[in-house]
């Protein structure tokens, strides 16, 4: 049995969806929301599968409800719903964890494939603008990536890279074919620069913004 909370502000909608699920079998309707404080009382108290998630609510954005559902009870899921789609939606639907969106435009048996859907264990994002945002996503990341090392010389991230491998000076020196003197010079200018402390987090930060695709990347 799918146990469902349905999340609206409007009552009607919620009668709406209440109606149009009663008689669908293998589902149930455990509970309703009108606001995300609401929301997230219930998700506490009836443990639900899947929440019907309006995404305008009168006291916090649908989509906050949701991340704050999909990190504190990631088996719970939640369907998106909402009177626009557009690519900026699809990104803050899959950053936020949800399962997918509907257009409440939509007729009712697209809700209901929607929800059987989730049943699958299927995604309901469209594979196709899905693939623009992950894609537009990605270049967003590169870009900050690449911000990350913009006030190194090449010099300073040839020996970040080596320092991010676990390369003491004396190996950096020889690889680089430096003084070891120049290295920690180097080394100091990095922590410096990047406001860190030791190596440790001058490697945890390396790894972090991709500093070997990076290098690939400026050839």
């Amino acid at each position: 049995m799918l146990r469902i909370l349905l999340v609206d502000d409007h009552e009607v909608v919620r009668l709406g969806l209440a109606t149009l699920l009663e008689d669908v079998p293998g589902v149930t309707v455990v509970g309703e929301a009108g606001s995300a404080r609401e929301a997230l009382h219930a998700c506490e108290r009836l443990d639900p599968d899947l929440v019907i998630l309006d995404i305008r609510l009168p006291d916090q954005p649908g989509m906050e409800v949701c991340r704050h559902i999909t990190e504190r009870w990631p088996h719970i899921q939640v369907i998106i719903l909402t009177s626009f789609a557009n690519d900026d939606l699809v990104a803050e639907a899959i950053l936020a964890g949800a399962a997918g969106y509907v257009l409440k435009q939509v007729g009712n048996e697209e809700l209901l494939r929607a929800i059987e859907a989730i049943r699958r264990g299927e995604a309901l994002l469209d594979p196709q603008v899905t693939q623009r945002v992950l894609q537009r996503m990605r270049r967003t990341e590169r870009l900050l990536d690449a911000s990350a090392f913009r006030e190194l010389s090449k010099r300073e991230i040839e020996v970040l890279f080596l320092v991010s491998q676990g390369k003491s000076n004396r190996e950096i020196a020889r690889a680089l074919v430096l003084s070891e003197k120049t290295v920690r010079n180097h080394v100091s200018s990095l922590l410096n620069k990047l406001g860190l402390n030791n190596r440790i987090e001058l490697a945890t930060y390396a790894v972090k913004h991709h500093i070997g695709i990076y290098l690939e990347s400026e050839g």
